[in-house]
């Protein structure tokens, strides 16, 4: 099939089904599939709309954990359909829900409160340990608010499962080095130092992002050597060597309005994933160039793609929702609600 013939279905679906429908889509989709959504920001917007949503179905594109999140704030008569349901998360994969109930009943197993800051990036089973022992989410947008907020709520905090947006995280709030400490999750968290870690103000999860580990400072220091006059943006999911040397950092959004406050004439480096950077450089090719710090790619985003969308549609009546097993999903929701209530 054509894509000519895939936006046709698309739009002759969109046209029949009008309000009962919406699209959502994440910024490192491709330009065939964000061209067709209703809705597009990063996971902080994404979730912020799905409550007042009205549409019988809600179209996914992006990863699993995000149509995890928008199946659990959806309405009970409302259907959340995945187009790629096997596009998964790297980093969230580098969490197990069963290390860390281990890790969490070994740490407060002696009355410690350690309070746990999960990463949207993360399953609806890590959401939901969260909920239960007083935790929250948080998104790369407002992860300084929500540490703040988790450091006030108990003695510890566990940052999971992006060691790097912890750490450039901590380094923002001034947490000193010497008060956290990567958590030793070896042998589905037996293993761990309890005494030594409730110590400390700050734990993280040894994980990372496969998309934004890709960028190294040496990427930076050619752009420096290259095009001095050049500004660098890049994703805290990138190693705090590259964050410390770029001009700022942020979210997905931030990067936008970085890009869109940029002066005419500049050249702008973007350290994050492919899609948005080149989506951008096309938006503002007229007046500022932009650039890519290093290609990077999420395979997993890539895996929804436009004739996938159009399928989809045609099926949407026999396709698999996405759901979340109820005793999973009510503490995972009080995690997600906690996060929308301090950012509201």
């Amino acid at each position: 099939m054509t894509a000519t013939s895939d936006t046709k279905i698309i739009t002759e679906v969109r046209e029949r089904l009008g309000s009962d429908l919406v699209i959502m889509g994440h910024h490192y989709q491709n330009d065939r599939v964000i061209m067709h959504t209703d809705l597009r920001g990063d996971s902080l917007e994404l979730a912020r709309q799905v409550p007042a949503l009205r549409a019988k179905y809600i179209v996914f594109c992006g990863v699993s954990f995000m149509a995890e999140t928008a199946a659990m704030l959806a309405g009970e008569e409302q259907i959340v359909v995945q187009p790629a349901p096997d596009a998964g998360c790297v980093m969230s994969e580098m969490a197990p829900a069963h290390i860390l109930d281990c890790a969490m009943r070994q740490l407060t197993k002696n009355g410690a409160r350690v309070i746990p800051l999960a990463y949207v990036n993360t399953s609806a089973a890590i959401k939901g340990i969260v909920g239960q022992y007083g935790g929250s989410v948080c998104t790369s947008a407002n992860a300084e608010k929500m540490m703040t907020w988790a450091m006030k709520q108990g003695d510890t905090v566990l940052f999971l499962p992006d060691e790097n947006l912890g750490e450039n995280t901590a380094n923002n709030l001034g947490i000193p080095e010497d008060k956290r400490m990567v958590l030793d999750i070896r042998g589905g968290g037996n293993n761990i130092d309890v005494a030594e870690a409730t110590s400390k103000k700050l734990l993280l999860w040894p994980g990372l992002c496969a998309v934004h580990q890709r960028f190294r400072p040496e990427h930076v220091d050619e752009v420096r050597r290259r095009d001095p006059d050049a500004l660098v943006i890049v994703h805290p999911e990138c190693p705090a060597k590259v964050v410390k040397k770029a001009d700022a950092a942020g979210s997905t959004s931030k990067i936008i309005k970085f890009v869109e406050d940029a002066p005419n004439d500049s050249t702008i480096y973007i350290g994050t994933e492919i899609n948005l950077v080149e989506r951008l450089a096309k938006k503002y090719h007229q007046v500022k160039r932009v650039r890519p710090l290093h290609p990077s790619t999420c395979s997993n985003m890539a895996k929804t793609t436009e004739h996938l969308l159009a399928t989809t549609l045609q099926q949407l009546d026999s396709a698999e929702p996405v759901r979340v097993p109820e005793d999973i999903a009510y503490h995972a929701r009080i995690a997600l609600d906690r996060m929308l209530d301090v950012c509201s």
